[in-house]
């Protein structure tokens, strides 16, 4: 073979192949007669020309380096590793024994790993796999070799129940995350579960004094230099206090020490950390503890100004330190890749586990699946981090040296490039500075500050802000800007920045709102109505104030801050509404979610898939989303609505679709909740059907719901045996289960939680009104219908509709409705009834107000058509099926003109009043305004109806 390596040799660049020669000279005589496998014959100039590291330890163990070829060209996993650990701890008799032998294992693994590595037989991946794998075998196998000596020595520390307690060590940084460099820190916390008193015959420790020993022995036993080096730098640092604190702490006292101590680069700390050794169920245990302090509930928006003051610090230090050509901390390095990754996760990671990850490559994908960071973006951020964690590690593999700096000399630069697979150093580098140049750019387009200090401080408005102004000049200036009500607005800027409020934040809640009230002024001073939406907006900004993450979520985001001012000029109700949930404010990142309301099917989906997440027996969390739910969705179709992206009917539509999956989800909890209590009715635990239906009336019924519409609802179930029982080891009576359905179904719709109600529901229309069953029989609801109901009740039936629950019920309740609806009646009785219903309710519930109209119960108005298409069917239903397919107006009318019942001409200026009337209730609910119109506006169209209404009523 040693042809091989000559030839090999002599394909090197000139300088590398004289060294590579000189070793190989001094290598061959040393290894006997013993022949290389061909490929680590051919690779090893390659190698070695790579790592004088690795050529040194084939040069001193020879014999080793000969053994060692098989593994060469095989991966290993953790079992490998142990395996190997196992042959090598397994003649140890002492301490130093111990050392001696973690340090040759060290080494051997390195020439194996960086062989492969340098060779190109493994990729990125599992270099940091498998020097994760080493660490870690080293740290196990140190503490599996002193734990049982020094229970022997000072007894054994225990839980209560007397099972033994051992230490446990969280791997951090690179290490936590698999992610571990040729010659990295390992970056170490210990501790353990409880205090307490070690158990043994001799003298005994408290558990604190027992494992601050173990771990000093520990960490000696890799850290310290021997003449065989060490096996890795250890660096306790991350620990709570640092230097200063105890080398080991309990559980309790490091949950205590973030709770009360913890700050934001040591929640940046904690995202990689994993437990690497010692007891390991206690570990996971120790990390769910610590999870909430890393990753908060809420979207914390506050992690990019901590990164940028982070990233800002370095960048001073590499300024001082002359570390621009630092792979790792300079420009465009390795550190600003792990920013952007882990922002996100900061952010987002509450809600969103599947961003709880470790690796940075594995962050970056879930950030383009769920369509954070685009496409092209994370190819450019894995490309870049591929190719300097490449370079990192040939700058470290060289000497086994912790280096991230560029070399100087050119012999140094060549062998790098040479590693790296360039012919010199000019196309290496020219290829790095490209990755780092678009690292740099979208690290800078993800952190660049929406507004700098510079920025501020020639900013008219951040002058007046900070009262830097005279009251004349920040008039003028208002007033220039577009403000109509100067002297107002700066009153109310005053009264913020002097109120107690403002003074009761924290340093960093001042700070943000220093920055976002100049943004907001300016914002504002965009609109057609900047006086109105400021202090819109001004309301919103009080109520968040000392939730400082959300004003960081309006600094940092300049599109929000928009999206907030256009959406608050357009309604005081929405505005109102983000004050009451300012979790939604969190929904204005996204412009293709927020003007664009899911439909049914993806409404159903979304709302599953959270529920899904949920705990099944956290009966409030599962609250809470259902509310959130609606929220988030109801903001949507009010963004869609102001901006014109959806017509009026469309609106009605979406708010019905957002209604009808609550509900259906609503009914499912319920459904839990009762089952896991008292069984199930025997029908349902057959049939797999809830034997119960949730009937729609009213504008939900009619697909004609409006913002802050009531629910209104009739509940049916199918029992027929009074006596039954249900299956449970708390059984009810059949009928009592289902009325505690109905019961739980309205607790659910109704409570008051902090993300307030979802519904108010009102069931007067159900049998027998208010004094009825809250929940029917089937039976007994079709025999009150056909016997005992009003005429106004089968006008209500007009608009019903199955939205929940067993469709079998809903198929009977159709049959029930047609039935009703069908029956002939007397056309001329049917016309007096209607008209005289109709007189006392606008008697009773017209608004009058001079100069306006009641578009609602006045004369023409809405519920005139209602009552037009209520009259039709139960007077024409018998004759004309058709007209009970619909249950909404506008559909309803259109079958009147196919019957013939209404003239074509008839029909359209029903339907044109209908719509516009709507379209002007919509936006009086978002103007928080009655449903009034100015006397002469809507002329055309209320005498249309009324003229219509008189052609068919009149005596």
């Amino acid at each position: 073979m040693s042809n091989n390596v000559d030839q090999a040799i002599s394909k090197l660049p000139g300088p590398l192949a004289e060294q590579v020669a000189r070793w190989w000279a001094e290598f061959a005589p040393k290894s006997g007669d013993t022949a290389l496998e061909e490929s680590v014959a051919e690779s090893l100039p390659t190698v070695w020309a790579g790592s004088e590291y690795v050529a040194r330890q084939c040069l001193r163990h020879p014999e080793e380096f000969v053994a060692l070829q098989p593994r060469l060209l095989q991966s290993a996993d953790r079992a490998a590793f142990a395996a190997q650990w196992q042959a090598a701890v397994e003649p140890v008799e002492d301490e130093n024994g111990l050392m001696q032998a973690l340090r040759r294992f060290r080494h051997r693994e390195m020439v194996r790993i960086l062989w492969r590595d340098l060779a190109g037989r493994a990729e990125l991946e599992e270099t940091c796999r498998d020097l994760t794998h080493l660490a870690e075998t080293c740290i196990d196998g140190a503490l599996d070799w002193l734990y049982p000596r020094f229970c022997d020595q000072y007894g054994t520390p225990c839980y209560e129940d007397g099972s033994p307690m051992n230490l446990v060590v969280l791997g951090m940084g690179k290490l936590g995350a698999w992610e571990l460099n040729v010659s990295s820190d390992i970056d170490l916390i210990f501790s353990f579960a409880d205090e307490g008193e070690t158990r043994g015959e001799g003298r005994t420790l408290s558990h604190g004094e027992f494992f601050i020993k173990l771990g000093q022995k520990l960490i000696a036993m890799l850290d310290q230099q021997t003449p065989e080096g060490f096996v890795f730098r250890v660096d306790m640092r991350l620990r709570p206090f640092g230097d200063g604190g105890p080398l080991v702490t309990s559980f309790d006292a490091l949950e205590t020490y973030y709770q009360a101590h913890g700050r934001e680069w040591e929640r940046y700390a904690m995202i990689k950390a994993r437990v690497v050794a010692g007891d390991r169920a206690a570990g996971e245990e120790l990390t769910t503890m610590l999870r909430p302090f890393v990753y908060r509930r809420y979207l914390d928006y506050g992690a990019y100004e901590s990164l940028r003051d982070m990233k800002g610090m370095i960048a001073k230090q590499v300024r001082r330190k002359g570390l621009e050509q630092n792979v790792k901390l300079g420009l465009g390095g390795i550190r600003e890749i792990e920013f952007i990754a882990q922002v996100f996760q900061l952010i987002r990671g509450g809600r969103e586990p599947a961003l709880q990850e470790r690796q940075v490559l594995s962050v970056l994908h879930l950030l383009q699946e769920m369509e954070v960071l685009p496409e092209f973006v994370v190819r450019e951020l894995e490309a870049g981090y591929r190719f300097l964690r490449d370079t990192e590690h040939r700058l470290q593999g060289y000497l086994d040296q912790q280096t991230h700096d560029l070399p100087e000399e050119e012999a140094d630069r060549l062998r790098l490039a040479h590693s790296m697979g360039f012919e010199n150093w000019q196309t290496f580098f020219a290829e790095l500075e490209h990755h780092r140049q678009h690292v740099h750019n979208h690290f800078e387009q993800v952190f660049a500050a929406p507004q700098s200090v510079e920025d501020e401080n020639e900013n008219i408005f951040y002058d007046l802000w900070h009262a830097n102004l005279d009251d004349d000049p920040a008039r003028r200036a208002l007033e220039e800007a577009g403000y109509q009500q100067p002297g107002t607005i700066l009153q109310r800027v005053g009264e913020l920045r002097d109120s107690r409020l403002y003074h009761s934040l924290s340093t960093n809640g001042k700070s943000r709102l220093d920055r976002l009230m100049p943004l907001l002024l300016g914002a504002a001073a965009q609109v057609d109505d900047p006086d109105i939406t400021f202090d819109r907006v001004l309301e919103i900004v009080r109520t968040i104030a000392r939730r400082s993450v959300y004003l960081a979520l309006l600094v940092e985001n300049p599109l929000v801050l928009s999206q907030l001012v256009k959406l608050c000029q357009a309604s005081p109700w929405l505005s109102r509404y983000l004050s009451r949930y300012p979790l939604l404010l969190d929904e204005l990142m996204d412009v293709r979610s927020l003007y664009a309301p899911p439909a049914r099917a993806e409404l159903a989906e979304e709302l599953a898939s959270e529920l899904a997440a949920v705990d099944p027996d956290d009966h409030e969390q599962a609250m809470e989303a259902l509310r959130h739910f609606k929220h988030i969705n109801v903001l949507r179709v009010v963004a869609a609505d102001v901006s014109d992206v959806l017509p009026l009917m469309k609106v009605s539509d979406h708010l019905s679709w957002i209604a009808e999956v609550i509900l259906e989800q609503g009914l499912q909890q319920a459904w839990r909740h009762l089952s896991e209590r008292h069984g199930q009715p025997a029908a349902s635990r057959d049939s797999g059907e809830l034997g119960f239906a949730v009937i729609a009336y009213g504008k939900l019924g009619g697909f004609e719901l409006g913002y802050g519409s009531d629910l209104d609802l009739v509940f049916l179930h199918a029992s027929e045996d009074q006596n039954e029982m249900t299956d449970g080891s708390k059984p009810l009576a059949v009928p009592v289960f289902y009325a505690r359905l109905g019961q739980r179904l309205i607790h659910i719709l109704t409570t008051h939680t902090p993300a307030g109600v979802l519904y108010e529901a009102d069931l007067r229309l159900r049998p027998d009104g208010a004094s009825g069953m809250l929940v029917s029989n089937l039976t007994s609801f079709e025999g009150y219908q056909l016997n005992k109901a009003w005429l106004w009740e089968h006008q209500a039936l007009v608009r019903a509709r199955g939205v929940a629950g067993d469709e079998a019920i809903i198929d009977r309740f159709d049959a029930v409705r047609h039935n009703v609806l069908g029956r002939e009646r007397d056309p001329d009785e049917l016309r007096r009834e209607v008209v005289k219903m109709r007189q006392r309710m606008r008697t009773e519930l017209a608004k009058k107000e001079p100069g306006y109209l009641d578009l609602k119960q006045g004369e023409g108005g809405i519920v005139d058509i209602e009552f037009l298409v209520q009259y039709f069917v139960l007077g024409y239903a018998h004759r004309y099926p058709a007209l009970m397919t619909w249950t909404d107006n506008i559909r309803i009318l259109d079958t009147l003109a196919e019957t013939g019942l209404l003239n074509e001409t008839d029909v359209e200026k029903l339907k044109d009043a209908y719509r516009v009337y709507r379209g002007h209730a919509h936006r009086m609910a978002l103007l928080e305004q009655k449903v009034l119109a100015r006397e002469g506006e809507y002329e055309q169209q209320l005498m249309d109806v009324k003229q219509i209404w008189d052609q068919l009523f009149r005596e």
